[in-house]
């Protein structure tokens, strides 16, 4: 996989190209932790990652749980399509690349839903709340602003979150858990909505 970034980085902008010297701590190691460091039980369906760029940490997740169906939405056409070729030479037959803003997906729920360098929390959650359950399994790498981020989540959400420390960054936090209701602040929804569509 290493291998497919760095040489697909030569001709278009997957990672920032200071971390390319870094890229197994930086990237996959950084994605693949998230499959150990919740302390809540991680649950065995499909598996939705938002926003994944170049694959992290979706791409990641189904190299090393090829039996997991995984879904990578991106809405850059140049992102996606070297993503399909990078499935394709690994032999990833379970993992779905999508070529879309996230608030065009149709509703589906999903087992585990996670989200890297993304979208600020608040803004996340009213985008994405609507492919949750009760049961669904946030992950959400948030780097330095992870406990305020969630510090500073409206209290509209019903949810129970924590912040894990980053197994490969002690700088850095991973928001975990579930929301109660699924899109719980229609309001904000709307706002978040119509902010992107201007």
């Amino acid at each position: 996989m290493a291998e497919l970034l760095l040489e697909a980085s030569s001709q278009q902008n997957l990672v920032a190209k200071s971390t390319l010297p870094h890229i197994w701590q930086r990237h996959i190691a950084d994605s693949a932790q998230l499959l150990h460091v919740s302390r809540e039980t991680l649950p065995p369906g499909a598996w939705l990652d938002l926003g994944t760029g170049a694959g992290f940490p979706g791409l990641v997740v189904a190299a090393l749980q090829p039996e997991r169906r995984v879904t990578l939405v991106d809405s850059r056409r140049l992102r996606t399509s070297w993503l399909t070729q990078a499935c394709s030479q690994l032999g990833l037959d379970r993992v779905e690349v999508v070529t879309a803003r996230v608030e065009d997906l149709p509703d589906a729920k999903w087992e585990v839903i996670s989200a890297r360098a993304f979208a600020p929390l608040e803004e996340l959650l009213a985008l994405s709340a609507r492919f949750s359950t009760r049961e669904t399994l946030w992950l959400l790498p948030k780097g330095a602003k992870a406990a305020h981020e969630l510090a500073t989540l409206p209290p509209q959400w019903d949810h129970m979150f924590h912040v894990e420390q980053s197994l490969t960054n002690p700088a850095a936090g991973i928001i975990i858990g579930r929301l109660l209701e699924g899109a719980s602040a229609p309001a904000i929804s709307r706002r978040f909505h119509r902010g992107r569509n201007r």
